[in-house]
């Protein structure tokens, strides 16, 4: 969860509350960014923006860093005085490494981390929904970086980029081997500048190098379309940002009001956002129950329950996850599973328990802190073990999702012999609720 925060003259301030795991690059931005990057790799809950004095004065040194702060300095010193490349030294990089390495010893991989001031604005861009970026959702298969989905009409796709591209260069470096965030720092830019991707399209075994011209884009975290050849809906959730729930409703009220025989909830990739659309997200499932259980570093604990008038409280949910979906894909998984409104497939979640909030310093950088730890209603942590799925199936080798922009421009053969084995399984297990014997 993370809170973000401004910034004042007085001091620090403590900000809004989200929960990720993904990247939110600005690509496209954080849940779309030039894929799912700019936090993409780094999970992340959130919980809504607020802003509250940070009450501790930050100049004032803590008693018990008193008796190694001066190893600290002692270390600064050294590589003040006798590095010899004296065009590295710049203080302003030694501190924000310093900060990032103290918040780094936590443990909280991927989670709590220090923002420079350009990170601090992507990251308020990523949660409003609205950034720069290649308009593409990424993902990792099998360590490799991939095009999950172009944006529709977006500057990726208007590029040529194709889902399930394999990106193997990005401006000519290597970046098979980078993680979410060190490709995201790779991809994004300023508005209307231009970013060469050195791609593999499915099927060849050919590089093809694509320029995309970075944009400014309004993705949608929500995007519906029924599955060809059955009457099954497929519901994908790209992120929790401020306009989730919103999208949700408006697609699951514009369901057939009889005859489904169920949704796919798919939120394979979904890196988290913000704690109260995880709540209102599987509100819209529920019609009561705890959602989830957050409890603070003063042990302090609060139970957020189910909202009432969901929108699709009644009808069969399969919940599609990999171990790409955190923090608020979690909870919101987690929530349905535990209260038997969603039958899990796919791969365990990544594992996330922390929630964030932001600390904006005083130069505009800032520390994404796990204040909180988020618990699923049967209080079983998930930390290093993700939400475990009713039935594991591995996406193929040679396989990738399907998105509802691609099963738009798919006929029910194509479906049926598409390599997402995880949506398959879904389809399937749906349809054997109706009819038993169905193959």
């Amino acid at each position: 969860m993370h809170t973000t925060a401004g910034s004042n003259r007085a001091g620090n301030r403590k900000g809004p509350v989200v929960l990720s795991a993904a990247l939110v690059l600005s690509l496209c931005a954080s849940f779309l960014g030039g894929a799912r990057y700019g936090n993409q790799a780094v999970e992340r809950l959130h919980l809504p923006w607020a802003v509250e004095r940070w009450l501790i004065n930050p100049a004032v040194e803590p008693a018990d860093a008193a008796a190694t702060s001066g190893l600290l300095w002692e270390a600064w010193n050294v590589i003040d005085h006798n590095y010899v490349d004296r065009s590295a030294i710049d203080a302003r990089k030694m501190t924000y490494g310093a900060i990032a390495g103290v918040v780094d010893s936590l443990g909280d991989t991927g989670h709590s981390r220090f923002l420079t001031p350009d990170e601090v604005h992507r990251e308020h861009e990523a949660l409003s929904g609205s950034f720069v970026g290649i308009g593409a959702e990424v993902g990792v298969r099998n360590g490799q970086p991939v095009i999950v989905a172009p944006l529709e009409g977006g500057p990726a796709q208007r590029a040529g980029l194709l889902p399930g591209d394999a990106i193997i260069r990005v401006n000519g470096d290597d970046v098979t081997r980078l993680t979410l965030s060190e490709l995201a720092s790779r991809m994004r830019g300023e508005a209307e500048t231009q970013v060469t991707l050195t791609v593999v399209h499915p099927g060849t075994d050919r590089e093809v190098d694509i320029q995309v011209t970075r944009q400014r884009v309004t993705p949608r975290s929500v995007s519906s379309q029924a599955i060809p050849g059955s009457d099954i809906v497929d519901v994908r959730l790209s992120g929790f940002d401020n306009e989730t729930t919103a999208q949700l409703v408006e697609a699951l009220r514009a369901l057939p009001n009889g005859g489904l025989a169920g949704i796919i909830l798919d939120v394979r990739d979904n890196p988290g956002g913000l704690l109260d659309q995880a709540v209102d997200v599987a509100s819209q499932f529920l019609s009561s129950g705890t959602v989830v259980l957050v409890r603070d570093s003063a042990g302090h604990e609060q139970a957020f329950e189910a909202k009432p008038d969901g929108a699709a409280t009644s009808v069969p949910i399969v919940a599609l996850i990999d171990a790409s979906t955190a923090s608020a894909a979690e909870v919101a998984v987690a929530a349905l599973q535990q209260h038997h409104r969603a039958f899990v497939i796919g791969q365990p979640s990544f594992g996330t328990s922390t929630v964030l909030s932001t600390f904006e310093l005083n130069d505009g950088s800032a520390i994404m802190l796990g204040s909180a730890e988020w618990l699923p209603p049967n209080r079983t942590p998930v930390k290093g073990k993700g939400v475990q799925p009713d039935l594991a199936v591995r996406l193929t080798s040679d396989g990738d999702l399907l998105t509802p922009a691609r099963l738009k421009v798919m006929d029910a053969g194509q479906v049926a012999t598409s390599g997402d084995s995880q949506l398959l399984a879904g389809v399937r297990y749906l349809r054997q609720r109706i009819a038993p014997d169905a193959p």
